[in-house]
């Protein structure tokens, strides 16, 4: 096959494009600059896209022997990523940037453009693996447990699926990958993995959002509605935080507070107890299939609402407008905007971005 390998300038993704070419495919390298003004050096496991990133996979390509070139996905990966990021924070949200960067960027601009050149697929470091199932091909966990991706590749179609090259899913462990880099002689064996949000490389995400959409002084307030402190924007906070709440009124019962809810409308947020966090059931209207569909609209499945969560076995209902998911055991700490993804036993079915929840613990 012609492949078009996307090299991030890590590890993984060298190893990718090297295992195409020695697969005897067509291999042709391309970093994607999704900043126009991208830092220099990155600071440890934090940020990525920077200059450094794109000689890294320079030198990989060299190495490799491959044509490689840089690609300008800036003003995309501001309007689809960065952009969206900013608008469901503002909309009480807690989005996943990763999950639209893949939706968006890797699996769908990049992905045309390489069909239009005439490339048959993307190959990508990603750890996951893609199998033919008695339905078509199908979206399943990466041999490695600890480095598996494929909930942030659960929003990609049917379509997207059949041209997209993951080499290093059957691979045991992310060592024998540092170890086969080492070997092929590739400078970035030991570079370390990348961490938080690549747009935030100081990890301040609050100080960040406070830039883009400034500040506004709120309440606080608890389950039953009473103002227990207050806030400089609504949009620094995400279900589950604890820390930095600041509260002026402590809990009657002495025991610490978490967020539980954002209302951006009236720049509330409401607090409560851990208990509270508890989750019965999540829902959200935008959903997609990875492969085929589920044959059933109500059937048993797991659910995981974050990359590296433990996933809970769970019905789902599947309607015209919604899926729903009432998982065995409640949820801990769901916000509107995630992204649950439903597996059935190692196969990715599908995604959906939550936008209701319901507590498993009453108000009173």
């Amino acid at each position: 096959m012609r492949i078009l390998a996307a090299m991030s300038g890590g590890v993984d993704s060298a190893v990718a494009a090297a295992r195409a070419v020695e697969a005897g495919h067509e291999v042709v390298g391309v970093h994607l600059a999704l900043s126009r003004a991208g830092g220099t050096l990155r600071t440890g496991s934090r940020g990525c896209c920077t200059i450094e990133d794109a000689m890294d996979a320079r030198r990989a390509a060299d190495k490799l022997g491959i044509p490689f070139y840089v690609w300008d996905f800036s003003e995309r990966f501001r309007e689809d990523v960065i952009a969206d990021f900013v608008s469901e924070y503002q909309a009480g949200r807690t989005p996943n940037p990763c999950m639209r960067c893949n939706e968006k960027i890797k699996f769908a601009a990049l992905l045309e453009r390489a069909i239009e050149l005439g490339f048959d697929a993307v190959c990508t470091g990603h750890y996951a693996n893609l199998v033919e199932g008695p339905g078509g091909l199908e979206l399943h966990r990466a041999a490695d447990n600890a480095k598996d991706q494929s909930y942030v590749l659960g929003v990609l179609t049917t379509e997207q699926l059949a041209h997209t090259y993951f080499p290093l899913g059957s691979t045991p462990t992310k060592a024998l990958v540092r170890a086969e880099a080492a070997e092929r002689g590739l400078t970035v064996a030991q570079k370390p993995d990348s961490h938080d949000i690549c747009f935030i490389p100081d990890g301040d995400t609050k100080g960040w959002l406070a830039e883009k959409v400034g500040t506004a002084t709120g309440d606080i307030v608890d389950r039953e509605g009473n103002v227990v402190g207050s806030h400089e924007g609504a949009h620094a906070y995400t279900v589950g935080q604890r820390r930095g709440l600041h509260l002026g009124v402590p809990a009657a019962d002495g025991k610490p507070r978490f967020v539980l809810e954002v209302r951006p409308v009236s720049n509330t947020v409401v607090v409560g107890p851990k208990a509270a966090l508890a989750t019965a059931l999540i829902a959200g209207a935008r959903y997609s299939w990875a492969g085929a569909g589920p044959v059933e609209t109500e059937f048993r499945c797991h659910v995981q609402i974050r990359a590296h969560a433990e996933p809970v076995p769970a019905l789902a209902v599947v309607s015209d407008d919604a899926v729903t998911v009432t998982p065995d055991e409640p949820l801990d700490g769901v916000a509107p905007g995630q992204t649950a993804v439903l597996y059935i036993g190692t196969r990715v079915l599908g995604q959906f971005t939550i936008d209701r929840t319901e507590s498993a613990v009453p108000v009173g």
